[in-house]
């Protein structure tokens, strides 16, 4: 085995008791992508995932090194834009133990947080290499070599040089390109589902999102989700989303200089869906940040849904302000019964200030009842702690939530996710950020969201945590998931609305 692509276990700290039963368990979307690259070049491919399985770190090292393989890659991806950071939880301690237990081949981190602090991460003891921004073509070029000899000639790496008396120097190549759009059904060929782990059947240790399955636990799995697209045109203060995109070694480089967005031809996408199908899944997420943007991707990759009537139970994103309500019906028809909207904050101002005034002026809740009507269920994302937040805009983010009412809600606290332009302008403010990668987890004990220019860290948390319980035992809502979903999941909802979380900055 040339490579082996390894998911840590981060999901015990970074989602508290949620993490037994009810938050998402995702395939490793950039493992299989980066396995199916490589392995269309010829090499020889593994993937272990360590969170599927449940492996316990002891379970994980010996897997690793039972795998033999000449390079060990941890890809660090998740299911929330902050999944980068926190999959450098398990991600540093499972590298610990494998050093400890004297493994000798080289450990490479690639990801997200990867891509937006390199330095820091190439600092630690237990880390060999980086790859930077997505980490394509340099990883085929490490495969290529004789590894740790060519290190200094491989674009795109960061690496360790020791000079033998105990003095050890951190490295960072010149950047490598990512792939270009007309390399992308080429360089980036599929997925490598065989690879991954099953019990009965494949993808059955992954399962949905608990509301994408009609808040029924029978329904989750097998689960799978894809990209159709990568990366999003706009440069929003919050997302660090496009810092994969990097080519910049720049410390003062965030998100928002390198946006833009990539797409697989719907040939490409269609291939990948059949194989879905082929495979039994029906609950498939399109993980695109903006994939209800560009008419010209994604109609024919919905025509073909429609043509070939695969039957997915589909969810995608979109933003408010590019929602066309004469594509709904279309969108409906080939299979997406759930839409998430990036609403964000109810208020205007606030608004605007986050998204670089790149949102147009529309109506909300016009939007919804548009998509309501068209038999789609709405995911409304709200973020409370916003630098120009006070508790009054708060509240008008959660009033408005009450308002709309929509068949999920995503309520996050403010992070300054590292590769965000907010990150950087926390450090510039000296607001204080989290010490650990815990306290970047929107859902763990050790959260720490980002203050605001006139509240504190605490009481932006306890306003989220509360404005959680309001929305989700608000009787209209459970209304709502009972007429769409049936009693059973109207319970299902009452039963996770008990689990609380305990949190270290409100003195639990």
């Amino acid at each position: 085995m040339d490579v082996l692509f390894v998911t840590p276990d981060s999901a015990a700290k970074a989602y508290q008791d949620l993490a037994k039963t009810y938050s998402a368990i995702e395939p490793p979307t950039w493992s299989l992508l980066l396995a199916e690259s490589c392995r269309a070049k010829g090499f020889g491919v593994g993937i272990l995932d360590c969170d599927a399985e449940r492996l316990s770190l002891e379970a994980s090292v010996k897997r690793v090194i039972d795998a033999k393989a000449r390079l060990i890659v941890m890809v660090l991806y998740g299911q929330n834009p902050n999944s980068g950071t926190t999959s450098m939880i398990g991600a540093i301690e499972l590298a610990r133990a494998l050093k400890a237990a004297g493994c000798n081949t080289p450990i490479c981190l690639v990801g997200s947080h990867v891509s937006a602090l390199p330095k820091e991460v190439l600092a630690y003891n237990c880390v060999d290499l980086i790859l930077l921004n997505e980490g394509v073509y340099a990883l085929h070029n490490l495969l290529r070599s004789r590894l740790e000899p060519d290190f200094p000639r491989i674009k795109g790496i960061g690496y360790k040089v020791n000079d033998g008396a105990g003095h050890v120097q951190n490295i960072l190549n010149a950047p490598e390109q990512v792939v270009p759009q007309d390399r992308m059904d080429i360089d980036l060929p599929g997925y490598a589902w065989d690879l991954l782990p099953y019990k009965d059947r494949p993808l059955d240790l992954y399962r949905a999102h608990f509301w994408h399955a009609g808040f029924d636990h029978n329904k989750r799995t097998p689960f799978a989700a894809i990209y159709t697209s990568l990366g999003c045109q706009f440069a929003c203060n919050f997302c660090m989303i496009n810092i994969v995109n990097r080519v910049d070694n720049s410390d003062d480089v965030n998100a928002s200089h390198s946006r833009g967005m990539r797409f697989w031809s719907p040939e490409w996408v269609a291939r990948e869906m059949r194989k879905l199908a082929g495979m039994g899944v029906e609950t498939l997420r399109i993980s695109d940040e903006m994939f209800f943007l560009n008419r010209k991707y994604y109609l024919p990759i919905l025509e073909n849904c429609i043509k070939e009537d695969y039957g997915f139970n589909m969810w995608t994103y979109s933003r408010i302000d590019t929602v066309r309500p004469n594509a709904l019906d279309t969108f409906k028809r080939a299979g997406v019964n759930w839409l998430a909207l990036g609403v964000e904050a109810g208020n205007q101002t606030v608004r605007q200030e986050v998204s670089k005034g790149s949102f147009k002026e529309v109506n909300i809740r016009n939007i919804c009842e548009t998509i309501s009507k068209s038999d789609i269920n709405i995911i409304s994302n709200y973020i409370f702690g916003f630098p120009e937040d006070t508790f009054d805009t708060m509240q008008e983010t959660l009033d408005l939530a009450l308002e709309l009412n929509t068949e999920m809600a995503n309520l996050y606290p403010c992070q300054a996710l590292p590769g965000s332009p907010l990150y950087h302008e926390a450090l510039d403010q000296g607001w204080q950020l989290p010490q650990t990668f815990e306290g970047f987890a929107f859902l763990s004990y050790e959260a720490e969201p980002v203050r605001t220019k006139y509240l504190t860290s605490a009481e932006v948390l306890k306003f989220r945590d509360e404005a959680w319980q309001t929305y989700f035992s608000n009787e209209a809502y459970l209304k709502l998931v009972e007429s769409r979903f049936g009693e059973q999941e109207r319970r299902n909802v009452e039963e996770m609305s008990k689990i609380k979380l305990k949190r270290r900055l409100l003195g639990d």
